[in-house]
């Protein structure tokens, strides 16, 4: 394994910090301003499309998709220290570049599982920038970290799916820009097969029947920038057969597919919000003084920075090596190591902008650091793409089997 960064990441890399520097970071309060005086908290602020355009006038756009024909044909293991990058900004940067979730994941699916007209339909829109998505998975009554638990019925009624449940935390489905869902729901309840009742439809968000009931706060926030989580009720709602996403019963396989490279991508990002996490406890540090002397000289604030950057490199190394074995042997002979980072980052990053908070006393829980905000996106990811102890238990299996 050569970790070693290549001519074109080294490229794209200085220019996407340059981007950072020059144009996202400088954008952040200014994006604040502005959706305050918006008419819906849920409006894009215009900054956001002058940093798309920008983007995309850099050709940093659409990192994400491995493909030249829809992405700009990066490895994961190149795209790795590009998304730790945009980490450093994860409400801004991932979407002026349009490679924030749920569209990847969603374009992801579509890109490999779509015919031909839903790819002209909705996925060259997603690729350009013009709608957002949202993926309908996760349900209210029912323990969701067990996907075959979900009850969404999608029947068949002649030339159409007829389309009945509840789900919620559902990303982006609060941005008027959201055109389309895709929904996961059971076609065979009854199937002897629990991982082949399952499968996903595309339902376009102004179809009667669907409604977006409310918008579902995480530890206070709304998480406008990524058009927030809603509550959304499918009451009998149709769709042509035409809608359905690869075939019946394979919806459980392509939610698998669509996870996988989603989890790396959020530990990329999470990496680089610990990197501003260091970078803000410092500058805390230095600017400080306590009982006579400089934070920066107090020994439990020394351990902390160390105790910070240690992790971070450990967690480094431990993404680039699953991006790596993603672009050599494939997503299932990387699965132990995405369910390993997937357990790892989010819990090590939490703890380090725990402590980026306690350094800041205060202002650490305040709007005018970025931390509690960054804090309550990295707990969610504990959450987010199978809880932590879902991972454990597949991947404590996997060492198991090895021994009986």
């Amino acid at each position: 394994m050569d970790f070693a960064f290549d001519a074109r990441t080294e490229e794209m890399r200085a220019k996407l910090l340059a981007f950072m520097d020059e144009h996202v970071h400088p954008a952040e309060p200014v994006a604040e301003e502005q959706r305050a005086a918006l008419a819906s908290p849920w409006d894009t602020p215009a900054v956001v499309e002058e940093l798309k355009a920008e983007a995309r006038r850099q050709g940093l756009w659409n990192l994400f998709l491995p493909g030249t024909e829809y992405g700009a044909g990066l490895t994961n293991l190149q795209y790795a220290p590009l998304a730790e990058i945009t980490g450093r900004s994860p409400h801004l940067a991932p979407t002026a570049t349009n490679c924030a979730a749920p569209d990847t994941g969603n374009m992801e699916v579509l890109a490999q599982f779509g015919d031909e007209a839903q790819k002209k339909q909705w996925l060259e829109p997603l690729l350009a920038g013009e709608i957002r998505s949202a993926f309908a998975m996760t349900e209210p009554e029912v323990a969701s970290s067990d996907a075959t638990n979900i009850t969404t019925l999608i029947e068949r009624d002649g030339d159409e799916y007829v389309i009945t449940g509840r789900k919620w935390y559902i990303s982006g489905a609060m941005n008027p820009d959201c055109r389309i869902f895709i929904v996961m729901g059971k076609t065979d309840p009854e199937g002897a097969d629990i991982r082949r009742q399952q499968s996903m439809v595309l339902v376009p968000r102004d179809t009667p029947g669907v409604t977006v009931e409310r918008a579902m706060r995480v530890f206070g926030y709304e998480d406008h920038s990524h058009g927030g989580h809603a509550e959304v009720v499918f009451d009998r709602v149709r769709v042509p057969v035409t809608n359905l996403i690869g075939e019946e019963g394979g919806g459980f396989a392509i939610a698998q597919a669509r996870l996988g490279p989603g989890r790396i991508h959020h530990c990329m990002r999470l990496i680089g919000m610990a990197e501003r996490a260091i970078e803000l406890m410092c500058r805390r540090a230095v600017s400080r003084t306590a009982f006579g002397k400089p934070l920066a000289r107090q020994g439990v604030v020394q351990n902390w920075i160390a105790d910070a950057r240690v992790t971070v490199e450990q967690l480094r190394l431990l993404v680039l090596k699953t991006a790596w074995l993603m672009d050599t042997v494939g997503n299932r002979g990387a699965h132990t190591e995405i369910q390993a980072i997937k357990i790892a980052t989010p819990r090590a990053v939490v703890d380090i902008l725990d402590r980026a908070i306690q350094l800041h006393g205060a202002g650490g829980v305040s709007q005018d650091f970025p931390l509690a905000e960054l804090y309550a996106a990295a707990r969610t990811l504990m959450l987010a793409d199978g809880p932590d102890e879902v991972h454990q238990r597949s991947l404590a299996r996997r060492e198991l089997k090895k021994y009986l």
